[in-house]
C-alpha cells in the first residue's frame, strides 16, 4: 500500500483524488493537487465555472457539494491512461438535501496529471439529471 500511496503514476494519483473525496479528506484530497490546478466543472451543473489552488477546488465543489447533497460520491470504475491523460468514467450518486431527491448519474473526468499532482480536471456530465434532483 505504501507504493500506491506514494507512487507519482497518473492513474495512481487521480485514483488517491477519488478515495479522498469518497472519505471526506479534503486535506489528502488537496495534496492530489497542484498549487496551479485548473479544476472545470461542466457548464449547466450547479458549481459550473473554473476554480484554481487546491483550497479553491475543495471550497467551491468538494465543501459546496458536502453542504447540499447527503453521501455525495463519485463511484470511479474504469481509467482510460494515455501518458499524462486519465479518462474516468464514473457514476455520482446522492441525495439532495432540500428536495430530497436522489441523482445516479455516469460521468467522465478528464485529468491531466504532471510531477505527480493533477494539474487540469474537466467534468462531462448529463446536467439535466442533476438539475432534476434540484427541481422541487
Amino acid at each position: 500500500m505504501a507504493e500506491f500511496t506514494e507512487s507519482t503514476a497518473p492513474a495512481d494519483v487521480v485514483r488517491r483524488q477519488y478515495l479522498a473525496s469518497a472519505a471526506g479528506d479534503l486535506e489528502a484530497l488537496r495534496a492530489t493537487l497542484a498549487p496551479d490546478v485548473e479544476w472545470t466543472e461542466m457548464a449547466g451543473f450547479p458549481l459550473a465555472g473554473t476554480y484554481r489552488t487546491p483550497d479553491g477546488v475543495t471550497s467551491n465543489v468538494m465543501e459546496k457539494l458536502g453542504q447540499d447533497w447527503d453521501d455525495w460520491t463519485a463511484h470511479d470504475d474504469t481509467y482510460v491512461v494515455h501518458g499524462e491523460n486519465v479518462v474516468v468514467l464514473a457514476r455520482y450518486t446522492a441525495v439532495n438535501k432540500s428536495t430530497a431527491k436522489s441523482i445516479d448519474v455516469r460521468v467522465a473526468h478528464h485529468f491531466v496529471v504532471r510531477g505527480g499532482l493533477i494539474v487540469r480536471f474537466e467534468q462531462f456530465v448529463d446536467t439535466a439529471l442533476v438539475r432534476d434532483a434540484l427541481t422541487h
